[in-house]
């Protein structure tokens, strides 16, 4: 009789996969934060420490990344931090105001009670948030707000361009410093729009959204012009703008 083999398969591949798809993470998450600052060179040995990985699966994370643009690999630098360029932010910005419009529209046509009722909590919570002085709360709860409405859009090619042009306008938000008037004007125009989704007002809950942004834009197109897009790495970073 043939003797079985039992031996079980080796797992270090699957623990190197691991360790590859969890640094991708980590760092696209320092970048979109701000932790790792646009035009800074990346700190290997030390990313491998906070990290607890190897030079090898976060060399491999940062090859990823370069290909979603966070990351630039220059000869003999390294990798760097790609920068942000205003002046593509405010074309981001052009096309996001577009697509708040439209995603405005179709939700109010296609969103059900209970979507609805999921915003108005939601909204509740952002407000509850806004007198908590609780801003890195408020921006979470903000950013689901709108992505909330693209989903009740039903549009999938609508929530696929929202969903790639938000990562871009997330890293320069994150550079911006805080401003404590624009935060209770974004609360204001959140109660705008707001109201007109509850009346199922496609044209008025399309041009608040629109407005909303270009708003938003007008404030972080400032903060990256007044402090530079490409600060130091070890400069602070402010509070991400509402939007």
């Amino acid at each position: 009789m043939d003797t079985v083999n039992t031996v079980k398969p080796s797992t270090g591949p699957i623990r190197r996969e691991t360790l590859h798809h969890g640094a991708v993470a980590e760092l696209r998450a320092m970048i979109l934060a701000g932790e790792l600052r646009p035009g800074s060179r990346v700190a290997e040995v030390q990313l491998c420490g906070q990290l607890g990985v190897s030079r090898t699966p976060l060399r491999e994370a940062l090859r990823v990344l370069a290909t979603e643009g966070l990351i630039e690999l220059r000869p003999r630098r390294g990798a760097v931090v790609t920068p942000i360029d205003p002046m593509e932010i405010g074309a981001v910005f052009e096309v996001m105001e577009a697509l708040e419009a439209l995603a405005g529209g179709l939700a109010c046509r296609r969103g059900t009670a209970e979507e609805f009722a999921e915003l108005d909590r939601l909204h509740a919570r952002l407000h509850a948030q806004f007198e908590a002085g609780d801003r890195p709360s408020y921006f979470t709860t903000n950013r689901l707000i709108h992505a909330r409405i693209v989903v009740m859009a039903r549009n999938p090619s609508l929530e696929a361009s929202y969903a790639g042009f938000t990562a871009k306008i997330l890293r320069a938000r994150s550079l911006a410093n805080y401003d404590a008037e624009r935060w209770r004007e974004s609360l204001e125009e959140h109660e705008g729009f707001m109201a007109a989704l509850r009346r199922r007002d496609a044209a008025a809950a399309g041009n608040l959204l629109a407005d909303h942004s270009r708003r938003t834009a007008d404030a972080v197109l400032q903060a990256l012009n007044g402090c530079g897009a490409d600060a130091p790495a070890n400069a602070p970073t402010g509070s991400p703008l509402p939007e």
